[in-house]
């Protein structure tokens, strides 16, 4: 069976920063279609219509933690099974078990690569759908 092609990323995070560089490594460089939201809100309203393949969500935000969030995508019925990658400085063992436990497909460490980050994100969908 052929693997979904991954071509749409929804991108949570609250830092502008972090925003701008991910769009840019994803988008310009990486050849993704990135849509950028500043809070889960924001993204729990953007994503039915958006459509992602993959979500990139940032674990610590204000007015909604990454696991509130992640829980509350699963209960959208378009998005419930679009797998979902953690994007966190909090990278202990631990914490990674723990975000696994949660349902995050894996965990991207901030700060990251911007120019390895397409293809971390690339590899990431590979392993899942392997």
């Amino acid at each position: 069976m052929r693997r979904p092609r991954l071509k749409r990323i929804l991108l949570v995070d609250d830092d502008p920063d972090i925003q701008t560089v991910a769009s840019l490594a994803l988008g310009s460089f990486g050849g993704f279609t990135v849509k950028a939201c500043g809070s889960a809100r924001e993204a729990l309203d953007s994503a039915p219509r958006f459509k992602p393949d993959l979500i990139l969500l940032d674990f610590v935000m204000p007015g909604m933690s990454g696991a509130r969030a992640l829980r509350a995508f699963r209960a959208l019925p378009d998005i419930s099974t679009v797998p979902i990658v953690f994007i966190t400085a909090r990278v202990q063992p631990k914490e990674i078990r723990a975000y696994r436990k949660m349902g995050s497909v894996d965990v991207i460490a901030k700060p990251f690569e911007a120019v390895t980050l397409a293809q971390t994100v690339r590899t990431i969908w590979k392993r899942h759908h392997a």
